[in-house]
């Protein structure tokens, strides 16, 4: 299992967009498989910083979701949303499991 939080900061005046660009991408993984993996986006208190948390079955499955058209349309309208160097990847291990 693959999971991954990822974690960004828009300008103010790109929630409202970026809101609406992760609901397009979340509306397509709905024609997936969800038994092979689990996406929820989150926006914390401040209004302005996103999380992403994300696991996935494996590599393949991961390749699959992040390569939707949708998803990456997502990515490239955000990081030209000028980002401030707040984007942040980090892959978690489970404790307890093997």
């Amino acid at each position: 299992m693959i999971n991954v939080i990822v974690t960004y900061t828009v300008k103010p005046e790109f929630v409202s967009e970026n809101k609406s660009n992760v609901q397009k991408f979340l509306n397509d993984f709905k024609n997936l498989d969800q038994t092979k993996f689990e996406y929820n986006v989150f926006v914390k208190e401040d209004g302005v910083t996103f999380v992403h948390f994300s696991n996935y079955e494996n590599e393949k499955v991961q390749n699959m979701v992040l390569n939707i058209p949708s998803f990456k349309e997502f990515q490239r309208v955000r990081d030209e949303s000028g980002l401030n160097d707040s984007h942040q990847v980090e892959f978690l291990k489970s404790v307890g499991v093997e």
